[in-house]
């Protein structure tokens, strides 16, 4: 009797997946944000100093692990509204570390010049390694999907038409939710193409800007540095323009200067430079962590014989702030205390800046998973909190004293709105025209307030109000 079994056909030899560490670092990376909900710019560089311990990166893998990381969070709404096209079932139900890998597959397919092959196939032995073999034939099956089109391609097909939806399809092509869309709309004004220039703007990579701290250190000393040139607008900031690592400068890591956006610079000198009546001895900054605005006002201060208190509630960020002033020229004190309940008496203070916590929705280029992570209550929980300093503020500054009043959003309901309301119960008050202490900066509005922004003015949209008490 013959057998009539058909011959097995021998057994593919087992591969072992191929560690790419730059993509498990990226990985690696893109979860500490999800599942802990991390900050990346906080958890990167502590990552790349270990591979560079290790020896397993050098600069060019450093560079590609940051973009893959950076890109992937600020165009993660896009790449949402790819992939979902690319499956059978709602996003939700994708498990976070797959969508994770296939975001970061689609990156490299529609936001880089890595070939597609090369991002496939590179994609897909990261999954074998961290998903493991089932789960990155999943991911090989999506991201060929992917790669059939470009980024315009997919975005005329997942992206509503403008016209009938002209919040939600700027949303998907530039990749923020449509509250925020709305809400940076609202505050900008204007035709499309500023909202455009706005939002495409969040989505660069800023230049590290660094700050000469008067007294410690000059600008012609950190011009001396590999691709810095002057910045655009404050006479003490740097800017390296090729991504330079402010932990290689000197004077940064002396603590003679430090990394402080333009923006954060022109309100700590504004509120330095507004007209008093009477003295100018005590200064406050009533919010100073992590310390930057309390690190320039505290040398500012030293240069005219003025003393800085800094206030933070948080003792380690008061330590932060402490570290930032440690070596100040001059006398100042550092205090871990609630703003909204002061450790000093009223009208203490010649000059008061209050940097009040809020959204954060003027530094989305830094902070690119902030836009993911924020949602339209948290405006309400800051609400109060933003109010209660401002009112603070006004109390602990003398007559003719000066108070700045800024936030890192351009949110009309942390900005102008806080600011109406709390001054209709200070009606021995008036606001300064804040834009003549911004010298050479345009496009400042009508005032007497200021916004700055990212598209604008290289910065990012810090506001600023300045505020007299007169009785």
């Amino acid at each position: 009797m013959s057998d009539t079994r058909r011959p097995r056909r021998p057994a593919k030899p087992y591969r072992r997946p191929q560690k790419d560490p730059v993509r498990i670092l990226a990985f690696e990376a893109l979860r500490a944000v999800d599942e802990r909900d991390a900050y990346a710019n906080l958890v990167l560089p502590p990552l790349l100093r270990k591979a560079r311990e290790k020896g397993d990166f050098d600069g060019r893998d450093a560079a590609l692990a940051t973009e893959l990381v950076y890109g992937t969070l600020r165009r993660q709404g896009t790449y949402d509204a790819v992939v979902e096209a690319c499956i059978d079932r709602p996003l939700r139900e994708v498990d976070p570390p797959v969508l994770d890998v296939l975001s970061l597959g689609a990156h490299q397919l529609l936001g880089t010049r890595i070939p597609s092959h090369a991002a496939v196939s590179a994609t897909v032995e990261l999954a074998r390694v961290v998903l493991g073999d089932g789960r990155a034939k999943f991911v090989n099956a999506v991201l060929r999907k992917v790669a059939q089109n470009d980024l315009d391609g997919w975005l005329e097909k997942v992206a509503p038409p403008y016209d009938d939806d002209p919040e939600d399809h700027l949303a998907v092509v530039h990749s923020h939710p449509r509250w925020v869309v709305s809400a940076l709309w609202d505050s900008l004004g204007g035709p499309r193409a500023g909202i455009e220039d706005l939002l495409e703007a969040d989505n660069e990579r800023p230049e590290v800007t660094l700050v000469a701290r008067p007294g410690r250190a000059t600008t012609e000393e950190l011009l001396r540095e590999e691709a810095a040139v002057p910045g655009r607008w404050s006479p003490y900031a740097v800017r390296l323009t090729e991504g330079g690592e402010p932990g290689a400068v000197d004077a940064v890591r002396e603590g003679r200067a430090g990394v402080q956006d333009e923006g954060s610079q022109l309100v700590a000198l504004a509120l330095a430079n507004a007209p008093l009546d009477g003295p100018d001895g005590k200064w406050l900054d009533g919010c100073a962590g992590p310390g930057g605005k309390a690190a320039l006002l505290a040398a500012l201060a030293a240069e005219r014989g003025a003393v800085l208190l800094a206030s933070e509630k948080q003792p380690h960020r008061a330590g932060l702030v402490a570290k930032a002033l440690a070596g100040n020229p001059g006398p100042y004190q550092v205090i871990a205390a609630d703003g909204t309940r002061p450790a000093w008496r009223p009208g203490s203070f010649d000059r008061v800046l209050v940097d009040v916590p809020c959204t954060g929705l003027g530094a989305l280029r830094r902070r690119p998973e902030a836009r993911w992570r924020r949602r339209p209550e948290d405006l309400d929980s800051f609400a109060p909190l933003q109010r209660g300093l401002l009112r603070t503020a006004l109390e602990s500054v003398r007559v003719g004293g000066v108070v700045g009043y800024a936030t890192c959003s351009p949110h009309l309901a942390e900005t102008r709105a806080v600011v109406g309301d709390v001054l209709k119960q200070f009606p021995e008050t008036e606001l300064i025209d804040a834009r003549p202490l911004l010298p050479g900066v345009g496009a400042l509005g009508d005032g007497p307030d200021v916004q700055l922004w990212p598209h604008l003015h290289g910065t990012d949209a810090m506001y600023l109000a300045l505020i007299r008490r007169t009785g």
